[in-house]
Parts: C-alpha cells; structure tokens; sequence
C-alpha cells in the first residue's frame, strides 16, 4: 500500500517544476496524477477517471459500512443470545465484535483519511492538485522538500493508495 500525498498548485508552470524533480528523485511520472477543472496541465501526468471519481472514497465507504453492519449484527445474536442462553452464540457473536472492532480501530487510527472532496473549492478556483504515491518510507522526505523546496504549493495531506484497479 502506498501513501497518495497531495500538493495544490497555483498553476501548470509551477506544478510542473515539482514534477520535473520528483523524476529526478525516481518517483515515476505514473506515480504522479494532476486534477484541474477547466485549466490547462500541459505535460502534467494526467490522473485517471478513477482517481478523478475518488473510486478509493467509495471502495473505503463500503467496507465501513459493511464492518458497522457486521458489528450490528454480532450484537443482535449476542443479545438473543443471552436471552436464549446459547453459549456458542454468545461467544461467536463477542469473537465477531472483537475482529470488527479492532479492524475499525486500525483502520481509523492508521491510515491517512484525505480526499478529493476536501479540494473541490480550490481546484473550482483554477489551482492544479497534484497526487504523488510514494511509499510509507519516503512521505516525510517528500512533504519536507515540497515544503522547502516550493513554498508557493499548499500540502493538502495524505491517504491511501493501491498499485491495484488505478485507484
């Protein structure tokens, strides 16, 4: 899995730039995606309709939703259960609310939560939003050096990101 890092740029030239030296630092230009609503990228790696949809958002939504719906069930066996005072039940229904449980908790603990939704407003005002996918080890040494490097991008956070269906 890697870590999707998004830059907002004020327009194609400076946007550019970073992706010109992200090459340079071995970052693949099929690791970097430019999303603009109705201003011109040039030769910015164009991003997906996937990733312009925010397929990662919905696949996301889907499996929280089905974990809160996995865990309500768990809980209605586990309180028919005990009303029945079927044991068996009662501790599958507890196992299933644990697994649940600690899934979710990983889940909103560990993994960056930023999409594109949050960047609707300023790419309706004509600024380029890049996504770099870099891996776990390389977002602090990437964030740090747009950071420093150019001062005129805004770094809008992070999330992930799978090599799998063009997410």
């Amino acid at each position: 899995m890697l870590r999707r890092l998004y830059f907002l740029f004020p327009d194609e030239n400076h946007a550019q730039k970073l992706v010109d030296e992200l090459t340079s630092w071995n970052i693949s230009r099929s690791r970097i995606h430019a999303i603009s609503q109705g201003v011109k990228t040039g030769n910015l790696p164009a991003a997906t309709e996937r990733q312009e949809n925010d397929t990662a958002y919905h696949i996301e939504k889907i499996l929280w939703s089905s974990n809160l719906i996995l865990f309500g069930l768990a809980l209605t066996i586990l309180v028919v259960s005990l009303f029945n005072a079927e044991w068996l039940w009662f501790g599958l229904a507890i196992t299933v609310m644990l697994i649940t449980f600690f899934i979710g908790q990983q889940f909103v603990m560990r993994i960056p939560d930023d999409h594109l939704s949050e960047f609707t407003d300023a790419l309706s005002h004509g600024e380029i939003l890049l996504m770099v996918d870099v891996p776990l080890h390389r977002v602090t040494e990437i964030k740090g050096f747009v950071q420093h490097q150019y001062p005129e991008a805004t770094g809008g956070g992070a999330s992930w990101t799978m090599d799998a269906f063009g997410l």
